[in-house]
């Protein structure tokens, strides 16, 4: 990938954090540390080599030329002076720190700097994490850590007092609905998968996979039947529903497709019709918005919330969903 196209991404992406990583460049004010921290797929792990790029390109100037000896071998994960650490199964072990101690103690093989990237930070055991806070304490002038991490609060207070704290913003459904019509994802899947999650890999995979394309069929259907038939909707239960949503995680994402639908609904009632997640159904939504309320679309939307909560309680699935329907089509009170 060209250099230019590498900065329009993470400028397009997280142009607060690009901002601030280039100031600290073109100024000549590099910390010891930087904390990257954001959801998953927010491009992270992309800005941290784009940074150790930056500061061992061989090519004047602050944006890495993305040709050199230095950039090329950064990319292919086998720079003497960039070591990047994975959790070692579930967590990041403490030799792995003192390994990477050990490694830091030499002079740089070939840069004036020695770069360390540390993946999911916040898996690290304790023993692993004070080995690394004493390694932050007293920094060698020419090295930089990055710490990556989705979850921050579960890292030690003192290791992040030590760091330049880097956020990375979620990324925009509109941004991410984009990126996946570029690789070729259909736009009512790229609309949908963009409001179930911020992460791209993620996105890609729903967007991609029967099985959601078939969930989706199958919520959609659910819904019009309770429009225009209620008492067909439980026969539908039992017939498509329970039979493709089989476990709790299955059941949590359907309750997602179905809460999406009345969102667009309460938005094409309050004179919205944008960013909706499922815009090929705008005509069968615009229908439905002129036969029903603000009011009693919010109660419907407050149940389906009810159930999520349920579900992460354990309450049965098909009982819930049993429930669930019959509030939705204004029947039996859910309890």
């Amino acid at each position: 990938m060209k250099v230019s196209d590498i900065w329009k991404d993470l400028n397009e992406l997280q142009p607060i954090v690009l901002k601030m990583i280039m100031n600290g460049l073109a100024k000549g004010r590099v910390a010891h540390a930087y904390l990257l921290e954001g959801d998953p797929g927010t491009g992270k792990k992309q800005t941290a080599l784009y940074f150790a790029k930056s500061l061992l390109c061989e090519e004047e100037g602050i944006m890495p030329c993305n040709e050199c000896s230095n950039c090329r071998r950064i990319d292919s994960g086998n720079h003497p002076d960039v070591h990047i650490v994975e959790p070692d199964g579930l967590s990041i072990k403490k030799q792995q720190i003192v390994f990477l101690q050990q490694e830091f103690s030499k002079t740089a093989v070939e840069a004036n700097r020695k770069i360390y990237i540390i993946n999911h930070a916040d898996k690290m055991t304790a023993s692993a994490a004070n080995s690394l806070l004493k390694f932050l304490e007293e920094p060698a002038a020419d090295t930089v850590a990055l710490l990556l991490t989705e979850q921050a609060q579960r890292m030690l207070p003192t290791i992040i007092s030590r760091c330049q704290l880097l956020s990375f913003k979620p990324l925009p459904p509109d941004l991410l609905k984009n990126k996946l019509i570029e690789k070729e994802v259909s736009l009512p899947m790229a609309a949908l998968v963009s409001r179930l999650t911020n992460n791209f890999d993620e996105a890609f995979r729903l967007g991609t996979e029967e099985w959601f394309a078939q969930s989706r069929k199958i919520v959609l259907k659910l819904y019009e039947v309770l429009l225009k038939n209620p008492l067909e909707a439980m026969v539908k239960l039992q017939e498509d529903f329970n039979g493709h949503f089989k476990d709790k995680q299955q059941v949590s994402l359907a309750l997602d497709l179905l809460l999406l639908l009345f969102k667009d609904l309460l938005s094409i009632q309050t004179g919205n019709e944008q960013g909706l997640a499922y815009p090929d159904q705008l005509a069968l939504l615009k229908n439905t918005a002129l036969h029903s309320s603000i009011v009693n679309t919010t109660e419907q939307i407050t149940a389906i919330l009810e159930a999520k909560r349920k579900l992460d309680a354990n309450m049965n699935p098909q009982l819930l969903m049993e429930q669930l329907v019959l509030k939705l089509q204004g029947g039996a009170s859910f309890v």
